[in-house]
């Protein structure tokens, strides 16, 4: 059957003359395979391109995931970044403590969970990380050191607060507060002369401010001095006892007088621009046993 001939004629017209083919069985069922494969091929065609576009909509809702996962874990390393920045300046505000009330820093131990990192800046170090099962690991042993360090300052904390219960005189005349409103143009420490340009060692803070700011006392204390010292200009001396002492130099006015006590506070005087000064401002000085110290040790606000 397969190899047999079959004749096919094709009539246009009655009278014109007739087309004859000749083919062999073989063409048929090779015709009847042909079509049948490509039905075939069209049906797992379609079945392969509903299972793309299932994948393909699955895949975007992955990645749609993937997004707000890491989104999320954006926004919880920030917090966490957050909450050990202020860890840190709870440190740094209980060192300043410490230091206003004499307590021994030395009780004072850091102890880091073992795997955590002692890093502030937690994005920077383990956002990079490409595993996402590593990184939430390393959240979790971050949170677990953030909570150490907290409970361990919390006792710190109720060390202080009992110490400050006992010492409470000696917090009211340590000088915690700014003397006045504005910003400091030239710190405490090593600087360059304005006057020589040369490397001097300043004493104090320099606050600039306008003429006549109002200057508070820092802390409870005695007036020692009142009037006219050399470069300082008008100036007040102020002990606050146990060695400690303040100065506020080029005033315009001092509203104290010798032997007053005053509390922190308290109006003692007005900025000005006598003495060896460049400008209106105020010198503020911290001595601890006549040793200038740096008053940023002490101020808290």
């Amino acid at each position: 059957m397969l190899f047999k001939k079959y004749h096919i004629v094709i009539f246009k017209n009655p009278c014109d003359n007739a087309r004859k083919f000749q083919i062999r069985g073989w063409t048929f069922f090779f015709i009847f395979a042909l079509v049948a494969g490509l039905a075939g091929g069209n049906v797992l065609l379609w079945k392969y391109y509903e299972n793309y576009s299932g994948l393909e909509i699955n895949l975007a809702h992955a990645e749609k995931a993937v997004q707000e996962q890491k989104a999320q874990l954006l926004s919880l390393s920030q917090k966490m970044q957050n909450i050990s920045q202020d860890l840190d300046r709870v440190r740094n505000f209980d060192s300043k403590l410490r230091v206003m009330i004499n307590l021994d820093q030395g009780n004072v131990q850091n102890v880091a969970p073992k795997g955590g990192s002692t890093e502030p800046d937690f994005s920077t170090n383990y956002l990079p990380l490409y595993r996402q099962e590593l990184l939430v690991r390393k959240m979790h042993d971050f949170l677990a050191q953030l909570s150490t360090e907290a409970k361990l300052e919390e006792v710190r904390q109720q060390e202080i607060i009992h110490s400050m219960r006992s010492k409470q005189d000696a917090l009211d005349s340590t000088p915690s507060i700014w003397p006045l409103q504005g910003w400091v143009t030239s710190p405490f420490g090593w600087r360059s002369s304005p006057f020589t340009g040369k490397r001097e060692y300043h004493k104090g803070l320099d606050i600039s401010c306008p003429a006549g700011t109002p200057i508070y006392a820092p802390a409870q204390g005695t007036i020692a001095f009142v009037g006219v010292l050399g470069g300082y200009g008008r100036m007040i001396k102020m002990s606050h006892g146990a060695n400690l002492s303040t100065r506020y130099a080029h005033l315009k006015r001092p509203t104290v007088k010798k032997g007053q006590v005053v509390t922190r506070g308290e109006l003692i005087g007005y900025a000005g621009n006598t003495g060896r000064s460049t400008g209106p401002h105020l010198h503020y000085e911290v001595r601890l046993g006549g040793v200038p110290v740096s008053p940023m040790r002490y101020i808290l606000n």
